[in-house]
């Protein structure tokens, strides 16, 4: 049997969370799968589970608005349908997430679940690091935020500890002009990625102003270089290709696939690069 607590609010989830180091639980998609056993069974899970999937203070999507534009606040229990109805959502998010999985799933399944997951294969967390988003950690001693790119460490560990709750995700202002997402599995629906790419930028007076690039499902976390993108912006559009071939030998160092059910390490290798490649070659133009 395991303990089930449902919390009255955050403040009480909080305190279930710091007594007990309950699994948090919202839309449980990825929680589940982790956690199945034997066909027809309940799930084995070793300690108490903890709901929030219906707290007020985490069902929101806040819009944070300053001189460049609206950034948006997105709540630990919104899921991904809420998201696509959002005005605000980023395309690139958006784009990420209409590919995610089937309708049914996305009703129920949370951005923040997905992240807390911490897969390389995670389709809207790419996203989420091509926008430079960042996580927002709620724990007895107050709440900090970190890029997710910090959060994530490894393939199903993050730094989220034992008594605090992710309870936000913050996203800047989006001002690409230029968004750039691929996919790459079997099929065009309800398929996991053999790898995905994530591509943002802002080109003004065909000069690269901004530009985020993320690649998933290669390595064990996702990969994105801001040394890389730093060297990139600022440049103008024949600057950046001239830098092509640069770009692709300190992307072919990070990129570290493996093989399994899904595909091959080599292919997984070949088509990232020749997706990074058709997006500065091509799509900033």
């Amino acid at each position: 049997m395991v303990d089930f607590h449902r919390p009255r609010d955050l403040s009480e989830a909080l305190q279930i969370r710091a007594a007990t180091a309950a699994v948090p639980l919202a839309g449980g998609t990825d929680l589940l799968v982790r956690y199945r056993n034997w066909a027809g069974t309940l799930p084995r899970i070793d300690r108490p589970v903890l709901y929030v999937g219906h707290l007020a203070e985490l069902r929101s999507v806040d819009v944070a608005g300053n001189g460049s534009g609206p950034g948006m606040i997105i709540g630990a229990a919104v899921t991904y349908s809420e998201l696509l109805e959002h005005p605000t959502t980023p395309q690139l998010l958006r784009d990420s997430i209409i590919e995610l999985a089937a309708p049914g799933l996305r009703n129920v399944a949370t951005l923040a679940g997905n992240i807390c997951n911490a897969s390389p294969a995670a389709d809207a967390a790419c996203a989420l690091y091509a926008l430079n988003a960042e996580v927002e950690l709620a724990g007895p001693g107050g709440r900090r935020r970190i890029p997710i790119a910090e959060f994530i460490t490894g393939p199903g560990t993050t730094v989220l500890k034992a008594d605090e709750l992710l309870t936000a995700v913050h996203l800047p202002p989006d001002r690409s002009t230029v968004q750039y997402y691929r996919k790459v599995g079997t099929r065009h629906a309800n398929a996991l990625s053999k790898l995905s790419l994530c591509a943002c930028a802002r080109v003004a007076d065909r000069r690269v102003t901004q530009i985020g690039i993320a690649v998933g499902a290669v390595a064990p976390t996702i990969v994105k270089a801001p040394r890389i993108e730093q060297q990139l912006q600022g440049a103008g559009i024949e600057q950046v290709v001239s830098q092509i071939p640069d770009a692709l030998r300190q992307y072919g160092q990070l990129i570290r696939p493996i093989d399994d059910q899904r595909s091959t390490a080599d292919y997984r290798r070949h088509v990232a690069l020749a997706l990074i490649e058709q997006f500065l070659a091509r799509e900033l133009r």
